[in-house]
């Protein structure tokens, strides 16, 4: 049955609300379930619609969008398959702390908990990930939940919602609200607060900020600089956080990753005040709970948050600060200097933790003999890229280089999920070309990551997007046989890869292509995927041995044959 085009229905006042509310762009792969969410669409031409050649792949890119922009970045895919591909990006909204709607068409009402074809019940599916699921139940509710959804995915730690919508509730007529989310005032530090860190900042000879992604903000970044300079503090980063503070400036320490070496870690703990700001203390920026000291540190620790359930949670407080962090570092940078008070300890403490840090960051020249090791692409990304540059990483052992090498500098930006997500690498790259069309972004993924999403190029090669992608090919899920090197050496199952011929399958999706197979080919070939006026694809045929334990062969004990049957 076809249905007659009308702007009053109930997906337009959906649409109508997330357009107020600023979503101009959309991400989605088709489904039957909503399609009178498509249909309505078509009325809001101001809304960019990327169309997705998988679920997984869209809901990275809304999650990505939604990194960039703070507004919640809206995909959309048909029931059951359709939102169980597209879980992976819910997760990983969860783990970044970004907003994300995803909405699900759903079976009719009438066969609501029938066990319908490609039903499933989200609240059960999604309750664990999400802030709120929601299934609307009528059409005359739909607006209001759309804006419920908006508030909730913005508030306190920001995330994902789910929107259920079964098909017969998206086409009746109802009223066309344009209701617009007022942004929440930012909370306050409180004054007594404030003095209470004023006094243990006079007491610190060796204090250190744990600066999270809360200071992904516009005037985030600058509150934090001033701050540290105020008071002379070194600067650590959380996990995958690093283009919140320039790191080339002296008071940067490094960042707290899944390879902070032993020598900052035991440096870290020499501190005696803690400043943990924007950061939820996770489980890898702790070192495993393990840095600070678990439960109660043994040195002072501030920790502010905005979200009463993050502060506190895992480690005890000295001073808990449910406010932002933002308005707290800019309001802490205008207290009194503290470092004057300890004459030159402030600075030789600095200078300690920035010496360790470029130790640490200094480039290596690693020797080896079957392939390019893939640091040598990162240095020579280093040395060519441009100042506003995004480096969208995908989830590997390839990306171990960026993490601890690639001085980032605002507004150079580093997009890379927390979630180590495998896939995640490409459709960032395309929702951030999409979002920042004047910058150059380079997308870095691993021969493993680039075939569960690789296919997403095609928005690339469709649009023109200038995207460089940089494929590591070692034919090997290599995170994996790092494992298994230390863990059980010589006994790899599960991790060798077929790959194909990547540079001709960029090829047929019409971008420019090459392939990189020795060291001093890396440097041209990045120049040329950098002055590319449209997207550019370099295969680089990387080493296995680089990556391993020294000492370990790569190929001990493997059978290179695929296990086809039995023997």
């Amino acid at each position: 049955m076809t249905v007659s085009a009308e702007s009053n229905t109930s997906a337009h006042a959906l649409l109508k609300v997330f357009s107020a509310n600023g979503v101009d762009r959309v991400f989605l792969v088709p489904g039957e379930s909503y399609l009178g969410v498509l249909d309505a669409l078509y009325d809001f031409p101001q809304m960019d619609v990327v169309t997705c050649r998988h679920e997984s792949g869209a809901a990275f890119m809304a999650g990505a969008d939604a990194r960039l922009t703070g507004r919640p970045g809206v995909v959309m895919v048909s029931r059951g398959p359709g939102a169980t591909n597209a879980s992976i990006g819910v997760h990983a909204a969860q783990q970044d702390a970004v907003p994300m709607i995803l909405l699900i068409g759903q079976v009719p009402k009438k066969d609501v908990r029938k066990e319908a074809f490609q039903e499933i019940d989200y609240q059960k599916m999604f309750g664990s990930m999400a802030k709120w699921v929601v299934e609307v139940s009528t059409p005359e509710e739909l607006a209001a939940a759309a804006f419920k959804a908006i508030r909730v995915a913005t508030s306190g730690t920001p995330g994902p919602v789910v929107m259920v919508v079964p098909e017969d509730v998206q086409q009746a007529a109802v009223p066309q609200p344009g209701w617009v989310a007022a942004p929440d005032s930012p909370a306050q530090p409180a004054p007594v607060t404030l003095a209470r860190v004023q006094a243990l900042l006079a007491q610190a000879r060796r204090p250190l900020i744990i600066a999270g992604g809360a200071f992904n903000r516009p005037d985030g970044r600058d509150a934090l600089r001033r701050l540290a300079e105020r008071h002379t503090i070194p600067v650590v980063v959380s996990f995958r956080q690093h283009d919140v503070f320039p790191n080339t400036h002296a008071l940067y320490a490094g960042d707290l990753d899944l390879a902070t070496s032993t020598a900052q870690i035991d440096a870290f703990n020499s501190s005696d005040l803690i400043l943990a700001l924007g950061t939820r203390l996770g489980d890898i920026t702790t070192q495993g709970y393990a840095f600070p000291g678990y439960p109660k540190p043994s040195q002072a620790l501030v920790h502010c948050y905005d979200d009463p359930h993050i502060v506190n949670q895992q480690f005890a407080a000295d001073v808990g600060v449910v406010a932002d962090p933002v308005a707290t570092a800019h309001a802490l940078a205008q207290l009194p200097a503290t470092a004057h008070e300890h004459g030159h300890a402030r600075d030789d403490w600095a200078a300690s933790l920035r010496s360790i840090q470029q130790r640490t960051a200094a480039w290596p020249n690693p020797q080896v003999e079957d392939g390019v090791p893939f640091v040598q692409v990162v240095r020579a990304l280093t040395e060519q890229a441009p100042n506003d540059v995004a480096i969208c990483l995908d989830a590997g052992t390839f990306a171990a280089p960026v993490y601890r090498h690639f001085p980032f500098v605002y507004p150079q930006r580093l997009m890379a999920s927390q979630s180590g997500a495998m896939g995640y690498g490409t459709p960032a790259a395309i929702a951030t070309q999409l979002r920042h069309p004047d910058r150059k972004v380079v997308c870095l993924v691993g021969d493993g990551g680039f075939m569960m999403t690789g296919n997403e190029m095609a928005a690339a090669a469709e649009r023109g997007l200038p995207i460089l992608f940089i494929v590591s090919n070692n034919n090997c899920y290599g995170s994996i046989r790092l494992h298994q090197a230390r863990t059980y050496p010589g006994r790899y199952v599960g991790t060798n890869l077929s790959s194909p011929d990547f540079a001709m399958m960029a090829r047929a999706f019409g971008m420019a292509s090459e392939t990189v197979t020795q060291s001093d080919q890396v440097s041209a070939a990045i120049a040329r995927g950098l002055a590319a006026a449209g997207p550019y694809f370099v295969e680089v045929r990387t080493s296995l041995a680089a990556i391993l334990p020294k000492g370990v062969s790569h190929d001990a004990g493997v059978d290179l044959a695929p296990r086809t049957g039995l023997v």
